[in-house]
């Protein structure tokens, strides 16, 4: 039994690896083409560029597993059908349920190299492109805006206008309010630096309206206590979607330890959880598509069949997700929503496969 489990599951790995190489030669291409219209800005050049795309292939490869898992897994099965390998197996008395864990066998280890790229490979690759992108001059790492970054810590608002490789920052705003909504003191510092678990403000200009009448003072450099970390801060300035789960769960609890709104950043924690379960489901799918299909079916109409279920399944998931968030409804079944309905098709497609 182990050799079966080895054959099939091995079949499946293969067929999925094969099918994502294949996706990824044809979206970096795509990725390249876009990048050209940076090429040549700043000191963005084409061995920039190229190390780019590069980066951007870890998550590339998450987004695509899902779909790469379904298309191998009819491709892999299709062809073991085809050759009469399943039905030679499935005469020497091994149960259809012995089968479809076998191939299951397959389809969790393609979860765990999902899991492993989205949780370290893909947060990581992601910074590194996000800073080689910063070379053209134009884009100034992660989501900058003429109006730098927002976020808040307490009772106090932070903006910071640049940030700079190795913890450090440019043009730091800081407002602080009481309870009542009313600003207690307007803090600018020209830079500032993140070590020790401490932060250090340069270059200093503070109002002070505690008293009633506004006081200004200058300080050359002073300690500042916040929350707030550079890790957060990059969290701030990024797409979700590249963070790791763990790094979203930690974000979560620092928005709603401070009274904001989460729930963009639960969206992206829970469809972070849901793709290597998706990726699951579309082996799990594809097994009674196989099974219950004739022998004669091409491996054209398979990946096409596959192709068409991805497509769909990937429009169903963006277009509930955002649905989620306008009309607020629950992260987790938003997120989890797709996935779901694609697992009670596939159960009800294996009760009907024979």
């Amino acid at each position: 039994m182990k050799i079966i489990d080895r054959y099939i599951g091995g079949t499946v790995i293969g067929a999925t690896l094969t099918v994502l190489l294949v996706l990824l030669a044809i979206f970096s291409f795509f990725s390249f083409v876009d990048e050209l219209q940076d090429l040549g800005h700043g000191e963005y050049g084409l061995p920039q560029m190229a190390l780019v795309v590069v980066l951007r292939l870890p998550g590339m490869a998450y987004d695509l597993m899902p779909i790469a898992a379904l298309i191998g897994g009819l491709i892999g099965l299709g062809g073991l059908s085809e050759r009469n390998e399943i039905a030679i197996v499935r005469s020497a008395g091994v149960s259809k349920g012995r089968v479809v864990w076998a191939a299951m066998k397959g389809g969790l280890v393609v979860v765990m190299m999902a899991i492993l790229i989205g949780e370290f490979v893909f947060p990581s690759a992601d910074r590194e492109a996000r800073a080689v992108r910063g070379l053209t001059g134009n884009v100034h790492g992660g989501g900058r805006t003429a109006r730098g970054f927002w976020a808040r810590d307490g009772d106090s608002f932070i903006n910071i206008k640049e940030v700079l490789p190795g913890d450090r920052f440019r043009g730091i705003n800081i407002l602080e309010f009481d309870h009542g909504n009313r600003l207690l003191r307007a803090t600018h510092a020209t830079s500032a630096s993140y070590g020790d678990g401490q932060w250090r403000l340069q270059e200093i200009g503070q109002t002070d309206f505690t008293s009633g009448t506004p006081v200004a003072r200058k300080l050359p450099s002073a300690d500042w206590n916040s929350l707030l970390d550079p890790q957060l801060i990059n969290m701030i300035a990024i797409n979700p979607d590249a963070l790791s789960a763990l790094d979203l769960l930690r974000y979560v609890g620092f928005v709603e330890n401070n009274g904001q709104n989460a729930e963009r950043w639960k969206h992206a924690l829970w469809i972070k959880l849901a793709y290597p379960l998706a990726a699951a489901v579309m082996v799990y799918l594809a097994i009674p598509l196989v099974l219950g299909a004739s022998r004669s079916v091409s491996s054209g109409r398979r990946i096409l069949t596959g192709a068409l279920i991805g497509l769909a399944f990937h429009i169903l998931n963006q277009t509930s997700r955002q649905l989620g968030v306008v009309f607020g409804v629950p992260a987790a079944l938003s997120a989890l929503g797709p996935t779901l309905l694609l697992l009670a098709v596939a159960l009800i497609l294996h009760s009907r496969a024979h």
